[in-house]
C-alpha cells in the first residue's frame, strides 16, 4: 500500500481538489494522511466533509499546535500503515497515473527512491506547458548542484530505506536535505521523464523571494551538509545556473 502525507496549512482554497486528484488514482491500494498544522481556514472543515462519502482510506490527523511541514509530514511518516510513502503538497495535484507510473517505474528499477517530471501550473492549477524534465538517475554529488527533485513527486520505499531516514530534519528547505540524506547514505535516485504532477504556482510566488531561496541552500551546503567553502560555492554556482533555465 502507498501511503499519502499531505502537510496541511490554509489550503482552504486548494485542498478539495488535490484531494480530488488523489481520488482519481488508476493504481488503488492508497491510503491518504492529511496531517492539519493547526490551520486558521476552514480546512479542517472541507476535509471533514470530504471524509463523510465513507472512504476509510482517508484520514484526518490534527496537530495540536503549529510545528511546519517537516514535523507534520514526519507525523504522517509516523501514522502510515503502507510500505511505500508517497508526498503530496496541499496546493500540488497529480495526473491520474502517477502512482501506477511510478509504482511500475520503482518496481522496474528495483530502486528504493524514485521522482518524475512536472509541470508548472497556474493559480487555477491549469498546466501552463513549461515542464520540468529530470535526469535519469541522481547521487548524492550530482543532487547537490540541482534541485530537481520536487516533492509532490517522489515515492519511497521504506522496505529498503526504513523510517528514520526518511524522516525530514527541522531546517529549512527540509525536503531537499531529505533527499541529501537519503542519497548521501548510498541509494540512487531514479527520475521518470514524464510529467505526473502539476506544481501549482501563483503568478505573484515564483518560488518567491530569490535570495531566500540562495540563503537556504547555502546554508543547506554550509550547515547542513558541512560542505568546504570553495565546493560549496561551485555547487551554488550551477544550482543558480539550473534553477534560473527552469523558469525560463
Amino acid at each position: 500500500m502507498v501511503s499519502i502525507i499531505v502537510p496541511v496549512y490554509n489550503a482552504s482554497a486548494y485542498i478539495e481538489k488535490t484531494i480530488a486528484t488523489v481520488k482519481a488514482q488508476t493504481y488503488g491500494d492508497w491510503e491518504l494522511l492529511l496531517v492539519d498544522d493547526c490551520s486558521k481556514d476552514d480546512s479542517r472543515q472541507k476535509i471533514r466533509a470530504l471524509m463523510e462519502d465513507g472512504s476509510d482510506r482517508i484520514r484526518l490527523i490534527e496537530k495540536e499546535r503549529n510545528e511546519g511541514a517537516a514535523k507534520a509530514r514526519n507525523t504522517g511518516i509516523d501514522a502510515a500503515k503502507g510500505r511505500y510513502i508517497a508526498f503530496l503538497d496541499a496546493d500540488d495535484l497529480w495526473l491520474p497515473d502517477k502512482l501506477e507510473r511510478e509504482m511500475a517505474f520503482l518496481k522496474e528499477k528495483q530502486a528504493a527512491f524514485v521522482f518524475s517530471a512536472y509541470e508548472f501550473g497556474n493559480q487555477e492549477g491549469t498546466g501552463t506547458g513549461k515542464v520540468v524534465h529530470v535526469p535519469g538517475e541522481l547521487t548524492y554529488f550530482k543532487a547537490l548542484s540541482r534541485t530537481v527533485i520536487f516533492t509532490s513527486t517522489v515515492l519511497l520505499d521504506t522496505a529498503r530505506t526504513g523510517r528514520e531516514l526518511i524522516r525530514m530534519p527541522e531546517v529549512k528547505s527540509e525536503d531537499t536535505a531529505t533527499w541529501w540524506k537519503i542519497l548521501h547514505s548510498g541509494f540512487t535516485a531514479y527520475g521518470l521523464d514524464e510529467a505526473l504532477v502539476i506544481y501549482r504556482r501563483p503568478a505573484k510566488s515564483l518560488s518567491s523571494n530569490k535570495l531566500e531561496a540562495v540563503r537556504r541552500i547555502w546554508n543547506l551546503y554550509r550547515r547542513q551538509e558541512a560542505l568546504p567553502f570553495l565546493y560549496s560555492v561551485y555547487n551554488l554556482f550551477f544550482w543558480a545556473l539550473r534553477a534560473t533555465l527552469r523558469r525560463i
